[in-house]
């Protein structure tokens, strides 16, 4: 315990100006998503477009790419939560249907495949496995959010719990222990859009 204390600190000590803006910033975004709130992505481009550089810094391969994705979807996201007909602010939170539940398994497993085997065969990456796996479930995460999906939120989940251990072996500790935040924002966003959704639901009925 003493060790993972110890780690925090110095990681802290250690941390970058440009490290501490793209925490804040992600945090902010995750926020903001929980809250609905369209400031999830102009906060959320800025925290992406940073870890682009610092994920290829570590040699990150996969983070490095799935930022990209995160930007390019953000953008998509941005415009696709504001299309809506004119009588709401907002698209409405859903959930998937069972062609998009069969969506989501190929976008993962499929990601999760090309990533292994472009990580092991064309990188230095010393954790092929692990980095693709994060990036598999956050590439996925992504998409969902994108289309305003409450099960965005369980592949945050999955992809906060997985990339804490990840980060912390990076050394990148500050980082680690944000998605350890995000790993209790994205319980609390989860919570959050399905009493949205079940509110809205209620709304239609009556």
């Amino acid at each position: 315990m003493q060790f993972i204390i110890d780690g925090i600190i110095i990681g802290i000590q250690q941390t970058t100006m440009l490290e501490w803006i793209a925490v804040t910033t992600g945090i902010m975004s995750v926020w903001y998503s929980m809250k609905e709130n369209i400031w999830v992505y102009p906060t959320g481009i800025v925290n992406t477009v940073i870890y682009i550089y610092l994920a290829f810094s570590f040699k990150l391969y996969a983070d490095m790419g799935v930022n990209f994705y995160y930007t390019i979807m953000s953008m998509y996201g941005w415009y696709y939560w504001l299309n809506t007909d004119g009588d709401e602010d907002q698209v409405p939170v859903t959930t998937n249907s069972r062609k998009e539940n069969i969506i989501s398994v190929i976008i993962f497993s499929g990601s999760l495949a090309i990533l292994i085997f472009v990580l092991t065969y064309f990188t230095d990456s010393d954790v092929p496995v692990w980095d693709a796996t994060t990036t598999s479930f956050a590439i996925l995460g992504m998409w969902l959010m994108a289309r305003k999906k409450l099960e965005n939120w369980l592949a945050w989940i999955l992809t906060n719990l997985v990339s804490i251990p990840l980060y912390f072996y990076k050394g990148l500790i500050l980082t680690s222990f944000q998605f350890l935040i995000f790993t209790i924002l994205a319980v609390m966003g989860y919570l959050a859009w399905r009493k949205s959704m079940r509110a809205r639901e209620q709304l239609t009925i009556s």
